[in-house]
């Protein structure tokens, strides 16, 4: 059996950008969807309140401890200097033998927020801290 010559394979999390894999990170964070409500109560009847769905709020997705090609860097860059390309990406969990076991699908993102890792020649730090993208939609898949 051949070993893989995968750079990610060590991050459980991979990041899809334009169906290509753009990175690999141990953790993420922000899969989260709010709907909120608004309350108004029944004339005359103090007993009962309505609940109406108001807007639908998505959580910033955040991907911690990973690494990257230049394509997220950027797509980052370009941000910073007024380029705000939005894209369609995928964030997929990983089992034990580097298979794809969930999707999430982020639609209309882009990012917000970079943080590399602190610089210590005795450490194996990875080239990503924290990547904080926005989006406007998900998808599990």
């Amino acid at each position: 059996m051949t070993e893989r010559s995968d750079p990610y394979r060590g991050f459980r999390f991979k990041l899809e950008l334009g169906g290509i894999i753009s990175g690999g990170f141990s953790e993420v964070s922000g899969l989260s969807v709010e709907t909120e409500v608004e309350s108004r109560k029944e004339g005359g009847e103090n007993n009962f309140e309505y609940k109406f769905p108001k807007a639908t709020k998505y959580s910033n997705l955040t991907l911690k401890r990973g690494i990257s090609d230049d394509n997220l860097w950027s797509w980052y860059k370009d941000v910073i200097y007024g380029k705000v390309e939005r894209q369609n990406i995928s964030v997929c969990l990983l089992d034990e033998g580097g298979n794809e076991v969930m999707r999430w699908n982020f639609e209309k993102a882009f990012p917000v927020k970079w943080d590399g890792p602190s610089l210590n020649a005795s450490s194996n730090n990875v080239a990503v801290e924290s990547l904080v993208i926005v989006h406007h939609g998900l998808q599990k898949g």
